[in-house]
């Protein structure tokens, strides 16, 4: 596989697979990286910052995409967020639809994992959308239809992972949380995928469906209106794979990364 940059900005990379491949791996959380000038408006001290890190980061989720990357035989692309999503938060919406921002989670966070504040009352988004979300969501797009360009479809693979017990900003913390959950989308999630997926990951002790979080990323320009772009959002339980909050990874992460490449070859 060829691992360079397919093309690359400073808050994102787009790491190219196989030409022949539809399956794009998204990472949108994985990464603790904060700029200087976005932790300038963040009210937390250093040490309540990296704190916040561990709990709101999906350690190594990256590096189980990385495995899974190299371990299919049809190698799948990979679109990586190298931002904290506290920086911005790629999956959201920035605007009145996105029901989390009842919490102060909406597309530019403003209070933590545990409802403290993040950002002061009066904190002007508007600025971080423009600079980071909207650039990253259009190039979420191109990644898209050039898949749909080369091979007629494409397959968004969320990859996450969530704590064993719930924060309290969890607005569906009182759900089962099974070792893998599998976010759907009626529209976007065939049957088909949604079996592949429980197939590859049946060795973990037990895949739900759309607890503790459901749904699954497509950007705006397809939501709803292209069914040759399906999705499928997969959360991974933390002690499966890392100490938590925000400790090591462990052997997990292989064996994880193998069962993604497991789904990705089944999906191409």
């Amino acid at each position: 596989m060829n691992d360079a940059p397919h093309a690359e900005a400073s808050s994102f990379a787009h790491l190219a697979g196989d030409p022949g491949s539809p399956v794009l791996l998204h990472v949108p959380h994985s990464s603790r990286v904060v700029p200087p000038e976005v932790r300038a408006g963040i009210v937390l001290g250093d040490a309540e910052l990296d704190r916040e890190l561990d709990y709101i980061t999906d350690a190594h989720t990256e590096e189980i995409a990385a495995v899974a990357a190299v371990s299919a035989d049809v190698a799948p692309w990979r679109f990586v967020n190298r931002l904290s999503r506290l920086v911005v938060d790629p999956e959201r919406f920035p605007d009145e639809r996105e029901e989390m921002l009842a919490v102060g989670m909406g597309a530019v966070y403003t209070r933590t994992t545990h409802r403290g504040e993040l950002r002061p009352d009066g904190f002007d988004p508007v600025p971080l959308v423009g600079r980071y979300f909207t650039p990253y969501a259009e190039a979420m797009t191109r990644a898209v239809d050039e898949r749909l360009a080369a091979v007629g479809r494409a397959v968004i693979v969320d990859v996450h992972s969530y704590p064993t017990a719930p924060l309290p900003y969890e607005l569906h913390g009182d759900g089962r949380r099974p070792p893998v959950c599998l976010g759907t989308d009626a529209f976007h999630t065939p049957p088909a995928l949604l079996a592949a997926a429980r197939r590859a990951f049946a060795g973990f002790g037990g895949v739900g469906t759309d607890s503790p979080f459901a749904g699954t990323y497509v950007p705006l320009a397809h939501y709803g209106k292209d069914p040759r772009v399906t999705a499928l959002m997969v959360e991974i339980r933390r002690d499966l794979y890392m100490t938590e909050p925000g400790g090591p990874a462990g052997p997990g992460v292989r064996a994880l990364g193998c069962a993604l490449a497991a789904l990705v070859d089944a999906l191409s």
